[in-house]
């Protein structure tokens, strides 16, 4: 096993006593009306405690009353430049207090928000800006890249807000479009209405996900991630919501502090981000933890089960509104649990036949209320994914094939066994493979191009490429594709092949890819830090070689990367080293100067237990 994480190490967990929450039924059904919608909500909880906290974010905070004022008057100002109930509106804003504010001012417009996260590169940003339509964005940038025409506002835009503006969403209504990767090289836009997102958190506070009285809910996802919406709508249920800007959200040090800065009581994050948090908690009190995004690892679930931890594992695609079965990490596992209320899951064989016996594998259908609308503009697609359900009579039923493969083990626990296609998912983004091949080649001199996962290291999993052409060099090839893709779609490493091994019927034969060219194994290490510090660069970035001068992100680091670079070091020095020593070096020389100056300073103090937080009463 490799040492970049070693969680069994750590000292046993401990925890407050609270009662177990009702485990949904199988196939439960919504009882009595629908949900109220999310705007109801928020009025309801502005009226009723104004001045409790609303937001927090690095650049200050809101009471429920500023809030409701700010998001009053945006909304106004949007329905003065022209948006109208139905419209799309894009949000191209950082993660500053102007975000929620866009976000629900968006929605009292009477439109559906579209993110444009200002960190995708700008040809991806104009493409999805143009293939939504907009009515207008709002952006804190005078020009962002999108289409000409297309309205710009300020998020401190304000108009006077009338009471004939007041939305009142029909449970039909489009709520937001968010892009996911695309099997055609093309990104889709998912479409989710606004009942689709009241049944969700109405669904997990029936599940008991969500406590009944006031919680601090941070927000870490990325707002053109699904999971986003679980975490920053908690605000419409009264809830503190602390906006986790993109230093904290890199640096485990910085994120733990900020958590007991603002005693945040529940944290939604990937198994794989939990492992580099882990340490940083030890002695802290632990939130109530929301794990999606990826499976839970079989050592997680079992370190959370066995010291008390207070958590949950979500699951559910994109297209069923982010979450649509839960479990409470505790017992046997992993597994994914149970419905939320008003889900039907169905697992079925390539026939549309149930699968019944405990072990068999079959496919994972959704259906119910929180299906999405389906692809915006694209009604083939959503065709092929959204079908009629033929296990209800309910007229123009459908339900949603995830494409994910599952079973009921012996003791009947629903377990996630892996995809029938050549979707993944990296760090908690869902990525088609093929997107990736289609951007590759699609560039000059790539005759034909393929990629796969690879795993260099355990739970180190990259996008690895492969290409063929006459006269291709891989770093230019990376280079163009930071130019047109998110950096979650771009390969760790390009491997040049003469030809692509193909299977007998003449497809490319993914299994038959060497090793990438770029992941040799390292020499052994030498015994100095520097040479240590070498070495952790070749192991975490899979290279053969490093040089004093190269560039971290040159190489193909990325953040969870550079977390691992940083847990490795501290464990192999036992120096007190932070994220900010790698992302504020220049190369290789002044990161190593950086842990040398660690190392002097002393050894790293010895961490306490895990302990859970204590909602606080209001």
């Amino acid at each position: 096993m490799s040492d970049l994480i070693e969680i069994e190490e750590y000292p046993a967990m401990t925890t407050f006593a609270e009662p177990t929450a009702t485990t949904p039924a199988t196939t439960p059904a919504n009882a009595g009306a629908a949900p109220a919608d999310l705007l109801a909500r928020l009025r309801a909880a502005a009226a009723t405690h104004p001045a409790r906290t609303a937001v927090h974010a690095a650049d200050g905070s809101l009471d429920f009353a500023a809030l409701d004022r700010r998001t009053a008057a945006l909304a106004a100002a949007l329905r003065a430049r022209g948006v109208r109930r139905g419209d799309k509106v894009g949000v191209h804003l950082a993660r500053t207090l102007d975000l929620p504010v866009a976000l629900l001012a968006v929605w009292r417009a009477g439109a559906a928000y579209v993110p444009l996260d200002p960190a995708y590169p700008a040809e991806r940003i104009s493409f999805m800006a143009a293939d939504a339509r907009l009515a207008a964005v709002v952006s804190a940038e005078a020009a962002p890249p999108v289409p000409a025409g297309v309205p710009v506002l300020r998020p401190d835009a304000a108009s006077e807000p009338r009471e004939a503006d007041a939305f009142v969403p029909d449970p039909l209504d489009s709520a937001y479009v968010i892009y996911t990767s695309g099997s055609t090289g093309r990104p889709k836009g998912v479409e989710v209405p606004h009942g689709a997102v009241a049944d969700l958190a109405a669904g997990l506070e029936q599940a008991g996900a969500y406590r009944p009285e006031p919680s601090v809910v941070a927000w870490n996802a990325s707002v053109s991630f699904d999971a986003s919406v679980q975490q920053w709508i908690r605000i419409c249920r009264g809830d503190t919501l602390v906006v986790v800007d993109d230093a904290r959200r890199a640096d485990p040090a910085r994120l733990a502090a900020l958590l007991a800065e603002h005693a945040v009581t529940d944290l939604d994050l990937t198994p794989s981000h939990w492992q580099l948090l882990r340490e940083q908690l030890t002695g802290a009190a632990v939130p109530r933890l929301f794990m999606g995004g990826e499976p839970v690892p079989g050592r997680t679930w079992r370190e959370l089960a066995d010291g008390g931890i207070d958590a949950f594992n979500l699951y559910g695609p994109t297209e069923c509104t982010v979450d649509a079965i839960t479990a409470r990490i505790t017992g046997p596992g992993p597994h994914l649990g149970e419905p939320l209320a008003g889900v039907r899951v169905h697992l079925l064989d390539e026939r549309l036949r149930p699968v019944t016996g405990a072990g068999e594998v079959g496919e994972l259908y959704l259906a119910g209320p929180g299906l999405a609308h389906g692809y915006a503009g694209q009604p083939g697609l959503t065709a092929g994914r959204f079908v009629a359900d033929p296990f209800t009579t309910a007229p123009g039923a459908r339900m949603y094939r995830t494409g994910d493969q599952a079973r009921r083990s012996a003791e009947g626990l629903l377990e996630y066994v892996g995809r029938v296609d050549r979707q993944v998912k990296l760090r908690g983004f869902r990525i088609e493979l093929g997107e990736v091949e289609h951007a590759l080649a699609a560039l000059d001199g790539v005759t034909a191009a393929a990629v796969t996962v690879h795993e260099p290291a355990p739970g180190d999993t990259r996008l690895a490429a492969y290409v063929t052409g006459p006269a291709v060099a891989p770093a230019e090839l990376l280079a163009e594709l930071r130019r047109t893709l998110p950096a979650h779609l771009v390969p760790a490493t390009v491997t040049v092949l003469e030809a692509m091994p193909l299977t007998p019927n003449g497809k490319v034969d993914h299994r038959a890819l060497p090793v990438p060219a770029a992941e040799a194994a390292p020499e052994a290490a030498g015994g100095g830090v520097a040479e240590q510090v070498a070495e952790v660069w070749r192991t975490v970035l899979g290279v053969p070689e490093v040089l004093p001068e190269d560039d971290f992100l040159s190489l193909g680091g990325h953040s969870l990367a550079a977390l691992r670079v940083v847990h490795l070091l501290r464990r192999k020095l036992n120096v007190e080293l932070q994220l900010r020593h790698l992302l504020d070096a220049a190369d290789l020389a002044a990161f190593t100067e950086a842990v040398l100056r660690a190392a002097a300073a002393g050894p790293a103090a010895a961490r306490p237990a895990l302990t859970a937080r204590r909602p606080a009463v209001r």
